[in-house]
């Protein structure tokens, strides 16, 4: 039986488990993710970071490669990208306070503003969000320059809408009380509906003040979990 070291980190919940690039290939990871991330049946996590060294150290220092539980891959996570620059850190492999990572979505830069043991937090760099229809991708017509308050019918009912991508697409739902949304049964419906081709993230929002937003996440071939860096975002 092959043997993969490996090295599981939680940020906020949203736990990763991650590979060096030198023990797995790409097509490796991509056939195992699943399998690996089975709450029951394997390590159990909401998804797979591999990463290497980069081809490019003028622009970044690392590349990483993300899959999600169910086995198909992302194009960026901001917890995945906070998860992996404290195994860097934790390993050895970077001992600079500020770290640049290559992922689908570009390159992010993340800085360590503190640690203590096995903690340890990272400012991310995450962009600036698509606002778009075209960038998310959503299919409507025409192409939107915002997509803000767009109805979309679900479960036989019209539910407004706010998207952006932030490199990844995500879709926002203003809501005043979680507990009278079925958040599996709509966030699912919605990741899936047809508007986005590439399916999308959702986010389950009720505003506290102007300051206070509370989240509930329902991520793109995951379903539910405790928390998204870029869903924040």
């Amino acid at each position: 039986m092959r043997r993969v070291p490996f090295c599981k980190l939680q940020a906020l919940g949203n736990d990763f488990i991650v590979v060096a690039g030198e023990h797995l290939l790409e097509e490796e990871v991509a056939r195992w993710a699943a399998r690996w991330c089975h709450r029951h049946f394997g390590i159990g996590a909401d998804g797979v970071i591999r990463v290497t060294s980069s081809s490019s150290e003028s622009e970044a220092d690392f590349e990483m490669r993300l899959w999600n539980a169910d086995g198909t891959e992302a194009e960026i996570s901001g917890n995945g990208l906070r998860c992996l620059a404290a195994y860097l850190a934790f390993t050895g492999r970077w001992r600079e306070p500020v770290v640049r990572i290559r992922t689908k979505a570009g390159v992010k830069r993340l800085e360590q503003i503190r640690r203590e043991g096995t903690h340890f937090e990272f400012l991310a760099d995450m962009g600036v969000p698509a606002l778009s229809s075209a960038a998310i991708p959503m299919a409507i017509e025409p192409v939107r320059s915002r997509v803000v308050g767009v109805p979309i019918r679900v479960h036989e009912r019209e539910i407004p809408i706010t998207a952006c991508s932030l490199g990844n697409p995500h879709c926002v739902v203003f809501v005043e009380d979680f507990a009278a949304v079925d958040i599996r049964h709509v966030g699912a419906a919605i990741e899936r509906h047809p508007l986005f081709p590439e399916r999308t993230n959702v986010e389950f929002v009720r505003v506290r003040d102007r300051q206070n937003l509370e989240l509930r996440m329902w991520e793109r071939g995951v379903g539910e979990t405790l928390s998204s860096g870029t869903g924040a975002s």
